[in-house]
């Protein structure tokens, strides 16, 4: 979302305000411009809010004969904690195995950048990606693993550098079958994502 330029945006007095809190002098050079760009960067953080799965999935589900299981492991995101607003990124690895239908697996990146832009807690953010593919898929099973690095450890508080939170969710299948469970968690070891 772009920030409004009719003068409406009340992000930036907010942040100017913010400024002066912290003993900045907000209309001073390097900052005069800052609350317009905080305003944009926020709105382009939180952008997921906007985001309509229907349109996003567009209909790309495609019916199949099999059920062997489909993985995209690797994916990048970012979010922000909704405690603090601080950054938390990492890598988000999702399989399924499909009961009657696929979907297109650049689906899957877009699922969960929708979700991670956000303000957000890793926990949900694991949860509502499994449960999403579930409900539009009918799987036989969901799994995601999210591992992330959380600013607000990191930068303030206990400031445990480079500490790793790892949740996941394990649905259907992948709940009941550890031989379907470890396949998956083999196959994100074998990249090297984990």
């Amino acid at each position: 979302m772009k920030p409004r330029n009719d003068g409406t945006d009340k992000i930036v007095p907010a942040v100017q305000t913010i400024l002066a809190e912290l003993g900045e002098t907000p209309d001073r050079e390097g900052l005069i411009k800052t609350p317009a760009r905080v305003s944009k960067a926020l709105r382009e953080m939180t952008a997921g809010y906007s985001v309509d799965l229907d349109a996003m999935f567009n209909n790309a589900f495609f019916k199949v004969e099999t059920s062997d299981m489909v993985s995209v492991t690797g994916i990048n995101f970012y979010s922000m904690c909704e405690h603090h607003m601080l950054p938390f990124f990492g890598k988000v690895h999702v399989g399924y195995i499909p009961h009657s239908k696929i979907v297109g697996l650049s689906k899957i990146p877009k699922l969960v950048h929708a979700f991670s832009a956000r303000l957000q807690v890793q926990e949900r953010l694991t949860r509502q990606i499994a449960d999403t593919l579930l409900e539009r898929l009918n799987p036989y099973g969901v799994a995601v693993v999210v591992e992330a690095r959380h600013m607000c450890m990191e930068m303030r508080g206990a400031r445990s550098m480079e500490s790793n939170c790892v949740t996941s969710a394990m649905l259907g299948v992948f709940r009941k079958d550890l031989a379907a469970r470890d396949e998956f968690l083999r196959l994100i070891r074998k990249t090297g994502d984990l």
